[in-house]
């Protein structure tokens, strides 16, 4: 399900990337790892091999469930994917500040997570 309100466009090499109002991609499909990375940099973020097990994480359980995760379930899903060291909450928001499952999620070109405010 893409959102459908274009807000502002992210130029991605030759393509320009519709972003809705809150930075998550209007069309889901327009993904790539450059575009994480673009998005990513726009931010200020460097995207670590830590950030890219996470994204690959999220996009994972996006398949599965057709939903991003919120928090727990996040935490759950890298706990299980990663080991326990790397699915802890702090361990998450060193890596994505202010909320890993929007940060996360954006990054990772899902939607919004549901129960994210």
């Amino acid at each position: 399900m893409a959102s459908t309100e274009t807000y502002r466009y992210l130029q991605v090499g030759e393509r320009a990337i519709a972003l809705d109002p809150e930075g998550y991609l209007v069309d889901l499909a327009d993904w790539t790892p450059e575009v994480a990375t673009a998005l990513a940099e726009e931010e200020g973020r460097t995207l670590s091999e830590e950030h890219w097990e996470v994204i690959e994480v999220l996009r994972d359980f996006y398949a599965r469930f057709e939903n991003a995760p919120a928090m727990r379930p996040l935490v759950k899903s890298v706990a299980q994917a990663l080991g326990p060291e790397k699915g802890r909450s702090l361990h998450l928001m060193k890596l994505f500040p202010d909320s890993p499952a929007k940060v996360g999620a954006r990054l990772a070109g899902l939607p919004k997570p549901t129960n994210c405010l």
